[in-house]
């Protein structure tokens, strides 16, 4: 069974996380679905732009700590996204956690509805938002980022608005995007990659310079005594040991 449902209208290809089993985790089975649909459809003259969405009340849960991604993986999952010649919009009314948020960053347009709650939680676990620094930091507001990396605090979707984590609240994500996929709709295919490439080369060059070095640091944190801590009260549903 797929963990990926698409389907399509009027040019506007849609792309469904369902895997609810786990809400959405990024396994590698998942990551590497998507990565081949995105890649699919980025070559498709006849879709002119790609809606990521989910099924269920939570977008992505993060990795899935049972059966995680390669890094090297996830940031070419992200790195799809950011490169591919057609818009990538986020329609988002659920929970986003750790990796989603970066799978939510590196989409070019995002409205999130009243259901929506984010959280950089890798702190709380050992761990640190690495590899999805990537299309965050040149994004997101800096001082929101730090405040978020550090403290692992929830927020809604107006703050997640405020600081540019997404482009829009809603309390209708379907209804406020009808202006935006009807303005790509009658956008042409090549004033879209030309202009998807402007607006994307401060998150291209953090990918070309950072990539490598986040990678490293991301599986060393993941193979350390305090990941495997904090993952395992994750599981046990307990504090770690270091919680004061």
């Amino acid at each position: 069974m797929k963990l990926v449902r698409t389907g399509r209208e009027r040019g506007i290809a849609t792309v469904r996380m369902d895997s609810q089993t786990n809400r959405n985790a990024l396994s590698a089975r998942l990551v590497a679905e998507l990565r081949e649909t995105l890649a699919r459809y980025g070559e498709d003259d006849t879709v002119r732009a790609v809606v990521l969405t989910h099924t269920g009340n939570t977008f992505c849960a993060g990795a899935d700590l049972g059966a995680p991604p390669d890094p090297e993986a996830f940031v070419a999952l992200m790195r799809e996204i950011v490169t591919l010649p057609k818009p990538v919009v986020a329609r988002v009314d659920g929970h986003v956690r750790a990796g989603g948020l970066g799978l939510l960053a590196a989409c070019d347009i995002s409205a999130a509805g009243p259901a929506s709650t984010f959280a950089l939680t890798e702190s709380r676990l050992g761990l640190a938002p690495a590899v999805i620094s990537l299309p965050l930091l040149p994004r997101t507001d800096p001082r929101a980022a730090t405040r978020y990396y550090l403290t692992g605090e929830h927020f809604d979707a107006t703050e997640a608005a405020r600081i540019s984590l997404i482009t829009l609240a809603t309390d209708d994500v379907d209804k406020a995007l009808v202006p935006v996929l009807d303005g790509l709709r009658r956008a042409s295919p090549q004033g879209l990659a030309a202009s998807k490439e402007l607006v994307t080369a401060t998150v291209r060059e953090s990918f070309d310079q950072h990539a490598e070095d986040l990678i490293a640091r991301s599986a060393a944190l993941f193979a350390s005594a305090e990941a495997r801590e904090g993952m395992t009260a994750f599981h046990e549903r307990r504090d770690p040991v270091w919680v004061l």
